[in-house]
């Protein structure tokens, strides 16, 4: 406080001189003298901070105290740091939606399938693995395509998938199908090709068969082994016929490495053909032996064969029946197989034969025999000279007129198949 002339404080009036809050410049202008004690005085008001001082963050104006929230710098205002904090943000969300997804993915690739019951579905031969996806949700393997398809690029890009029926189990998963259908281990069926029968017939029942597919040409005479054989749906005739054939050469090639050294015949193709013969001639395995030592004999003198299944052949060739039985004309008609008018052997198989007819040509019993004739029961009665063969041949006739009873020659069981025609 300022003081009166007298010493004593003039109360309320301020001194300016000695208010620490004035400007060094103001202060002497209006101050009176100094004393001993300086005088306080009332402070001044600051001046306004100006617009210009307050956009460059002159404090004079609009300081904020400490703990408030100020405004964003210009850096955090710039569009690149935007940019990137939602580009950040997609990421984070796209690792966070990914990381569910592929938990779910997996889950369901495992998780067990829609199938109540095992099924069998066909896959048919050129559909891609879209299309296998679509057969087995449409059947009900599984629950959804696309999963089917995403599966197998992810779990097993390698897999080669085959066309074929496959078994599916009740509520076998998604990743276990893929592994079926990668195994290629497809349903099996069986189709049986009888010994005896013409590369023409084979191929016709091969025809008669729906699950097989396409339309071969039929090989040559002779070259097929019959055997049942293991088939696929969907698997080409063709395939089946090849199958056989291989068989045939590997077969032949064992037996002929291994065959008698004295047989009369000079080939591989020669043993086929006596052995077509030989087949044709007899329904009963343990008779096979037996009819190829008789041929085997007849060839090493010089006799013909005089076999009724070459004349059979002659005349209808790979239709293989005659439907009707050999007339007295069939016999005398010379034909290229015709063994009652050629020597030796005919220029080919007459069918296909089996392996026993084979393995008996390779290896004939040693035996005397020259002559057989049906028996009446499917088999044959054997004989060493012509006398016994004819009496043979009177039973045989009384059998057909059915004045004698048909009784199996010694050693030969009973049959169980329907007789060749025999000499």
């Amino acid at each position: 406080m300022a003081e009166s002339n007298d010493g004593s404080a003039k109360a309320g009036v301020p001194d300016p001189a000695a208010s620490p809050l004035l400007p060094a410049g103001n202060r002497g202008a209006n101050a009176a003298p100094s004393s001993d004690a300086a005088a306080p005085t009332i402070a001044a008001p600051a001046p306004k901070a100006s617009a210009r001082s307050a956009r460059r963050g002159n404090p004079a104006k609009g300081v904020q105290s400490k703990g408030g929230q100020g405004k964003p710098s210009r850096a955090a205002r710039h569009p690149a740091v935007t940019i990137l904090s939602g580009i950040f943000t997609f990421l984070l969300f796209l690792a966070v939606g990914g990381g569910i997804g592929a938990w779910y993915a997996e889950r369901a690739f495992y998780a067990p399938g829609p199938l109540a019951a095992e099924k069998v579905v066909n896959i048919p031969r050129g559909s891609g693995v879209r299309d296998m996806g679509e057969i087995l949700e449409r059947e009900g393997v599984i629950s959804n395509a696309l999963l089917f398809l995403a599966g197998q690029r992810i779990a097993r890009p390698d897999a080669s998938f085959k066309a074929g029926e496959f078994v599916f189990k009740p509520g076998q998963s998604l990743a276990s199908v893929i592994d079926t259908l990668a195994s290629g281990k497809m349903v099996v069926h069986q189709i049986t090709i009888p010994e005896g029968l013409t590369s023409q017939q084979v191929v016709k029942r091969l025809m008669d068969n729906d699950l097989l597919t396409g339309t071969p040409a039929v090989p040559a005479e002779g070259t097929l082994l019959p055997e049942t054989y293991q088939i696929t749906r969907g698997q080409s005739r063709e395939e089946v016929l090849k199958k056989m054939a291989d068989e045939q050469r590997k077969l032949l090639a064992t037996l002929w490495a291994k065959r008698a050294p004295d047989i009369p015949v000079k080939s591989p193709q020669e043993l086929v053909t006596l052995a077509s013969i030989v087949e044709k001639e007899t329904g009963l395995a343990a008779e096979r032996p037996k009819v190829a030592a008789v041929f085997v004999n007849r060839i090493n003198k010089k006799m013909r064969l005089q076999s009724d299944p070459t004349i059979i052949y002659g005349i209808v060739g790979g239709r293989g029946a005659l439907g009707r039985p050999i007339s007295r004309t069939d016999i005398a008609t010379a034909t290229a197989y015709n063994t009652y008018a050629i020597d030796g052997l005919p220029p080919g198989p007459i069918c296909n034969p089996g392996r026993d007819a084979l393995a008996a040509v390779a290896n004939p019993p040693r035996t005397k025999d020259l002559f057989f004739v049906a028996d009446g029961t499917g088999g044959h009665a054997f004989a060493e000279t012509l006398a016994d063969h004819n009496k043979n041949v009177a039973r045989w006739r009384a059998i057909e007129q059915g004045s004698a009873p048909a009784t199996p020659a010694a050693g030969v069981p009973a049959p169980v198949a329907a007789p060749n025609t025999g000499n």
